[in-house]
């Protein structure tokens, strides 16, 4: 696979991130109109109409900032070329296969996990080292076997390729 495939998939996982983005910023504006507006005005002292929606705008801008933070880190994260004895990292497309050889692709990233990426035709599903999978996946190579805890069970994957 190629390198402008990788381009390919960092900028549909930025323009996912984007739309959160969008949605986030209308969540933020609405809580804050609310926090705002006459009818939000206290009737007695136990009312905290306001107070509530104002601690959820502060919340919502919040995240706003820390998904525009991750769009830029994503958008200058360098695209690194993976051999067989490469460890997995930021930017790697890693395919795993479990016990009946079934295969997910992942593609590995610091920000965006869970996002699902439709890129030529084939989905990956992008995983940060934050998650469960991330940190079982950092530092291994192909050929490795890892054991992911889930659902009160234990599941073993082969790390097929790495690029």
């Amino acid at each position: 696979m190629s390198r402008d495939k990788k381009r390919a998939i960092v900028a549909k996982l930025v323009a996912h991130v984007e739309a959160e983005i969008a949605t986030m910023a209308k969540a933020h504006a609405d809580a804050r109109q609310a926090a705002t507006h006459e009818e939000a005005k206290p009737e007695n002292d136990k009312d905290t109409r306001a107070l509530e929606a104002s601690y959820l705008a502060a919340g919502q801008a919040a995240r706003v900032a820390e998904l525009e933070l991750a769009a830029k880190v994503l958008s200058g994260m360098e695209l690194l070329t993976f051999g067989a004895a490469t460890p997995v990292q930021a930017s790697a497309i890693v395919t795993l296969e479990d016990e009946e050889g079934e295969a997910t692709r992942y593609f590995f990233a610091p920000h965006g996990g869970g996002a699902k990426l439709e890129v030529d035709g084939e989905t990956l599903v992008v995983v940060t080292p934050q998650s469960p999978l991330g940190t079982a996946l950092l530092g291994r190579t192909q050929g490795d076997v890892i054991e992911l805890r889930a659902k009160g069970r234990v599941r073993e994957l082969t790390v097929a390729d790495v690029w």
